[in-house]
């Protein structure tokens, strides 16, 4: 797998559980080149390799719903804390997301805000016995705000996100 590949959300992640109901869902799965880091250590080693242009939607994504009254989230990689993986607990903030469930196969961190309720999943896993990380996005919308704000993003987030992890995890 040379790129970041659109699939299904594994069934047997714990993120699948949030898929009922939810009004935008994508995985993106790639090769796991960090086999010896577990679930949350990958995760901080691939938010301190985002692009910098993901740096720079992050900070206009935040300048333009500001106007609406939604969260300043920051941008992906400057946020993290600088601590390290085992010192993290659920509940936690990490970078613009806090932290829902923490085991070392999967991760999963969350944002809610008053128009949506975003979750991240990072899972390591095995496919055709090769070592792969599945990233899985559920959104739940709240409202119509929701509905408009996944209006946009939806779209800019199917285009976006591959091209990120094929930079951040190869470049």
């Amino acid at each position: 797998m040379n790129k970041p590949t659109l699939c299904d959300i594994p069934s047997g992640s714990r993120i699948a559980q949030s898929l009922p109901g939810n009004d935008f869902a994508d995985c993106y799965q790639f090769d796991d080149l960090w086999p010896d880091m577990d679930a949350l250590q990958t995760y901080l080693h691939m938010v301190a390799r985002t692009p910098g242009w993901m740096n720079a939607l992050m900070a206009m994504r935040n300048q333009v719903v500001r106007l609406v009254g939604l969260k300043h989230l920051g941008n992906l990689s400057t946020m993290v804390n600088r601590k390290p993986a085992k010192a993290y607990q659920v509940g936690d903030r990490v970078g613009i997301f806090c932290l829902q469930h923490l085991q070392s196969d999967e991760v999963i961190l969350f944002d809610d805000d008053k128009h949506l309720r975003v979750q991240l999943s990072l899972l390591k896993h095995t496919v055709l016995s090769k070592p792969v990380v599945s990233l899985s996005t559920v959104v739940h919308n709240h409202n119509r705000l929701g509905r408009f704000y996944m209006a946009i993003v939806g779209p800019a987030h199917s285009f976006i996100v591959p091209r990120m992890l094929a930079q951040v995890v190869h470049g």
